[in-house]
């Protein structure tokens, strides 16, 4: 009888766990929006390059085109402090990014968009989750230190990206291995922008695409 009362008790205390499991994952789901609505680009901006940016089958797809520099999809809203997922699936040469905390300002170099830059790179370098201060001060946090980073990036497949941004804390997390670990005060509010980066004269239209893009807004 006591063994089954020790049994007894061990699965009641399983059972607790699962439960509080469910329960934290519940509260972390909670909150949690649509950033893109599967349908137009209604929200979104296009500042930088010419690249083209159509809505597909519930997918945003960002298309080089040549001859044009670096081009951004931006929202119109800007964001402090958050938590945003998304998927993304790059062409091979293509390179592209997430910008977050961004800004666009007549003042600062004719309105060139800039700031901090989550990498998407399928290059063998792959430092994709990396962050890039883009057209401000370059690379922030690269992932030459972080090899299990590195390897979590699938070329050719869809991949899932996590970034939080907290105060002065930006991290992510590519597939669920941590990547960058950042800390940096320049800018703490800005908007989020999808990348297509330019390609030079190549004519031959490379490709990224981006779904199920979802933000949690947290308190400042």
């Amino acid at each position: 009888m006591r063994a089954l009362g020790l049994v007894l008790v061990a699965a009641g205390c399983v059972a607790a766990l699962v439960l509080a499991a469910c329960w934290s994952l519940a509260a972390e789901e909670k909150g949690f929006v649509p950033l893109f609505d599967g349908k137009t680009l209604q929200g979104w901006v296009q500042r930088g390059g010419k690249a083209k940016y159509a809505v597909v089958d519930g997918m945003i797809v960002g298309t080089s085109v040549p001859n044009t520099p670096n081009s951004f999809l931006c929202t119109e809203k800007t964001f402090g402090d958050f938590i945003l997922e998304l998927e993304f699936k790059v062409d091979p040469g293509l390179n592209s990014g997430i910008q977050i905390r961004s800004e666009s300002r007549p003042e600062y170099r004719k309105g060139v968009v800039h700031g901090y830059q989550v990498e998407i790179d399928p290059s063998p370098r792959a430092w994709t989750g990396g962050i890039y201060d883009e057209s401000r001060r370059g690379w922030l946090f690269d992932l030459k230190n972080n090899e299990a980073a590195r390897k979590a990036f699938k070329p050719n497949q869809w991949n899932h990206l996590r970034i939080e941004c907290r105060g002065d804390s930006i991290k992510t997390w590519v597939n669920g291995v941590p990547a960058a670990d950042l800390q940096d005060s320049m800018t703490r509010r800005g908007f989020i922008a999808l990348q297509v980066h330019g390609v030079g004269d190549r004519q031959e239209p490379l490709q990224v695409r981006w779904r199920n893009l979802r933000i949690k807004e947290l308190p400042e």
